[in-house]
């Protein structure tokens, strides 16, 4: 990998794609979505076609096959708790579940909170790290200011409220400003005061070392290169030791009767069903990928790439830059909005024009994009009237570009002279048309790769 981020480090399966682009030309397709969905490293594609052959039942099974496909499932868990910096003889458990937001949702339901328990959490946060908490339990919210930051003081002054919370809900790394939060310091005043804490690490995953001290960790392997549906959650053993699991069936149990139920132990006590055995063996893949890499020379990668993204985008006319200044050292991300024009339609050219792919709208963290663009509570209710009679044409957003270890900065350099154009108002070489429905932009014609025809059907890119 080269550290001064000059040429793509690592290519990833999809890499030099072309896409046809309304001036008729085909352009190789730049994904700047990373923050959301990452192509998978060749390596990992390799290592799954190499066990496909070997795929079959899970603990279940007494034929070879079935031998081996548990050993490889079973060797995905204890990386997974090596990448999490714990020893498989700990006290602690790997879950393997889809995603960070089943992750979250599992332990908010087995930690056992009532309606009147609290956890703090912030108001960066992802949705998947909000909603969960509040089936279960009173929330208690950690604010940020202008620049969508928080401070320690912050933190522990929500902590030091009463009544004691029982959890400190909080992320490693933004998915909307690429910020990262002091989460050591916030770590250690949370015990301090004798408080768990649960981290978000699906951002962080993939571009820093997740963090050792904290108690629970939940993070997805589609971030990291792994783009095959697995997602961890790490905590205590004795969480998951009593009680109901998260999901009944087959494979959590010992003894079954009709009207009686022994569980088995964690973790296996919570994997119910037939477990995704590809997505653990293309996770562990990834994990033995980046740890080859090095932290020294993905994180030396991401910074420069973060300084270039950010500085470029803050110096362009007519371009606000959302969240911490340029000179703060975050992820390869940035959110931004152009005066004048639409988020969805800024999206819209970038791909249509450009052949670029880049994420528009709120990035599943409503609250937190809210603060960011400096909404009033009127203009909120007026946009959530607007949307609840269908019509989502002016749902407020941003658009974010984020970058991963295959991106050079050259791949920055042709996305910012693509943004320079649409800010410089520029018109676009043709007519966009919105649809009402999902606030999405198509451009007008009969261009090959972009007719009505080739119009996905489904849900706004700005829902979430």
């Amino acid at each position: 990998m080269s550290n001064d981020g000059s040429s793509p480090p690592i290519p990833l399966v999809g890499d030099g794609l072309t896409v046809p682009c309304v001036d008729g030309q085909e352009r190789p397709y730049l994904n700047l979505d990373a923050a959301a969905s990452t192509n998978a490293l060749p390596a990992v594609a390799d290592r799954v076609h190499e066990f496909l052959p070997w795929y079959s039942s899970v603990h279940w099974g007494a034929g070879f096959k079935s031998r081996q496909a548990t050993a490889a499932y079973e060797a995905a868990r204890a990386a997974a708790l090596g990448f999490a910096g714990r020893s498989t003889d700990g006290d602690d458990i790997a879950i393997i579940c889809r995603n960070t937001t089943e992750a979250i949702n599992h332990l908010a339901y087995r930690l056992r909170l009532g309606p009147d328990d609290t956890i703090v959490t912030t108001v960066v946060e992802h949705h998947a790290n909000l909603l969960p908490w509040a089936r279960q339990c009173r929330r208690r919210f950690v604010e940020c200011g202008r620049e969508g930051v928080f401070d320690l003081d912050d933190v522990t002054a929500a902590l030091d409220q009463t009544p004691t919370p029982r959890l400190l809900a909080v992320t490693g790394a933004s998915n909307v400003s690429g910020w990262l939060p002091p989460i050591d310091d916030i770590m250690a005043a949370a015990h301090a005061r004798g408080v768990p804490v649960l981290v978000d690490a699906a951002q962080l995953a993939p571009h820093r070392p997740l963090p050792r001290l904290a108690d629970y960790l939940a993070w997805s392997g589609h971030k990291m290169y792994a783009p095959f549906g697995a997602g961890i959650l790490v905590g205590p053993r004795a969480t998951f030791a009593d009680g109901d699991p998260f999901l009944a069936g087959g494979g959590a149990v010992d003894l079954v009767d009709l009207d009686e139920v022994d569980w088995t132990d964690p973790p296996d006590r919570e994997e119910a069903g037939s477990p995704n055995v590809v997505g653990a063996v293309a996770l562990q893949s990834a994990i033995a990928e980046l740890e080859q890499i090095g932290w020294p020379a993905v994180t030396s990668h991401d910074d420069t790439l973060a300084r270039r993204l950010r500085a470029g985008l803050a110096a362009i006319d007519g371009v606000a830059l959302l969240g911490p200044d340029p000179s703060v050292d975050t992820l390869p991300l940035a959110t931004f909005t152009v005066d004048g024009v639409s988020h969805a339609l800024v999206a819209a050219r970038l791909s249509a024009e450009h052949g670029i792919g880049v994420r528009h709208g709120c990035f599943c963290a409503h609250p937190y994009l809210m603060r960011l663009l400096s909404l009033s509570a009127e203009e909120i209710s007026a946009y959530r009237q607007a949307v609840r009679t269908g019509d989502r044409r002016q749902v407020p957003g941003a658009v974010r570009a984020s970058a991963g270890i295959n991106t050079a900065i050259a791949d920055i350099d042709r996305f910012l002279a693509a943004v320079a154009v649409i800010a410089s108002g520029q018109p676009g070489s043709v007519a966009y048309e919105q649809d009402p429905d999902t606030g999405d932009y198509w451009p007008q014609g009969d261009h090959p790769g972009w007719t009505n025809a080739d119009r996905a059907v489904g849900a706004s890119c700005a829902r979430g």
